[in-house]
């Protein structure tokens, strides 16, 4: 990798339980008043529009290069994000950034004289079980590993995950997709990185003609970047362009804004391989970078590092951010996913988001609710 009280998971999504009231009081009106059901049913469905989302940042369960020491026991992704399955499979939407590529065999696209100082990410075939275990059903392949492995690499890639029927974007070739929830809810997808045959974040204008056509058919559009620099010393979000190795990492805060304006309903930043502020903007949502989720073996978790949220976000069916929640998690021994105690990322996402927007619309309490002021 380049440098640059105990707590107990509840097994129902808060964000879902408003659904779930409404389910019950529907049947309970088709007891009583069954005349009226069919009448009062399409406000009912309306209310049930809302969009539910899990996100979280970079996800690498092992590499099997250079050598399978770098994967996890018995060669099992599962026990790494057993611990908070519960709190996927319940949104409508459940993303994460794929920090390389999948695949068991696909050669080097660079050439290493020391392959065990070469940070390239090549997950085995059998590992696309766990993006299903968690109930992934949106990743972004924009990033600075995908093509670690090229072209082979990347086909292994969207072979497995079109087999597990994951949606995905973020190659040069294909910067978006298109797809429904809840049956006829059409959702427009993109993502950027300033990286190798990837979207660019660094061309603006490109990116937001992609955003505005997205949003002259779909009802919803989610962005995402992978961009900023790297590392405990680029929590912050500058409002400016950062550099990283020498390397042009965009200014994530003028992109971020520039997508919501041109029709984006959500914005999610990883890349940092830090947690940074939230921010909402026109009533938009905007999580700056998601950190580390499972980041297993070549990774430093240390610290700040080691660190980071899974967020859960409620938006209106067009698009303005209702509510949201913070799971603070933490990776031990290597790359395990566990629910943090202490709740550091909260603390850290309502230090970063006071210091870096003092004039922002949110409140975050201590529990990791998040609402509008």
């Amino acid at each position: 990798m380049m440098k640059c009280e105990k707590y107990v998971p509840k097994k129902i999504n808060h964000l879902i339980k408003s659904k779930d009231t409404l389910i019950r009081i529907s049947l309970l009106i088709l007891l009583i008043f069954p005349k009226n059901y069919i009448k009062g049913q399409s406000k009912i469905d309306s209310l049930n529009r809302n969009l539910t989302i899990t996100a979280v940042g970079d996800i690498m369960f092992g590499t099997n290069f250079p050598s399978k020491k770098y994967l996890p026991k018995n060669e099992n992704c599962i026990p790494l994000i057993e611990n908070v399955q519960d709190f996927f499979n319940q949104t409508d939407i459940i993303f994460g950034n794929l920090e390389g590529c999948i695949s068991d065999d696909a050669p080097a696209r660079k050439r290493c004289n020391d392959p065990t100082k070469c940070y390239l990410y090549r997950m085995p075939k059998k590992f696309g079980n766990c993006l299903k275990y968690a109930g992934f059903n949106l990743i972004s392949l924009a990033n600075n590993h995908t093509w670690d492995f090229g072209e082979k690499g990347v086909e292994d890639t969207k072979s497995i995950l079109d087999s597990l029927k994951i949606n995905y974007a973020g190659l040069d070739y294909k910067p978006y997709a298109i797809f429904n929830v809840n049956e006829d809810q059409k959702i427009g997808f993109c993502s950027f990185a300033p990286n190798y045959r990837t979207p660019s974040l660094l061309n603006i204008e490109k990116a937001t003609n992609i955003v505005k056509k997205l949003s002259k058919t779909c009802e919803i559009v989610i962005v995402s970047f992978h961009g900023g620099g790297e590392g405990s010393k680029y929590q912050n979000v500058t409002r400016k362009t950062e550099y990283c190795y020498g390397e042009n990492r965009g200014n994530v805060y003028e992109f971020s804004h520039a997508m919501i304006d041109a029709g984006a309903d959500v914005v999610i930043g990883h890349g940092p391989h830090v947690t940074r502020a939230i921010d909402i903007y026109k009533d938009k949502f905007i999580a700056y970078s998601l950190g580390n989720f499972c980041t297993y073996g070549r990774f430093k978790l240390s610290g700040v590092n080691g660190i980071a949220p899974i967020l859960q976000l409620e938006i209106s069916e067009t698009g303005k951010f209702i509510s949201g929640k913070i799971i603070p998690i933490k990776q031990t021994n290597g790359g395990y996913v566990n629910v943090d105690s202490e709740k550091k990322a909260i603390k850290k996402i309502q230090e970063l988001t006071n210091l870096n927007f003092p004039n922002h619309s949110i409140i975050i309490d201590n529990n990791g609710n998040i609402r509008k002021k």
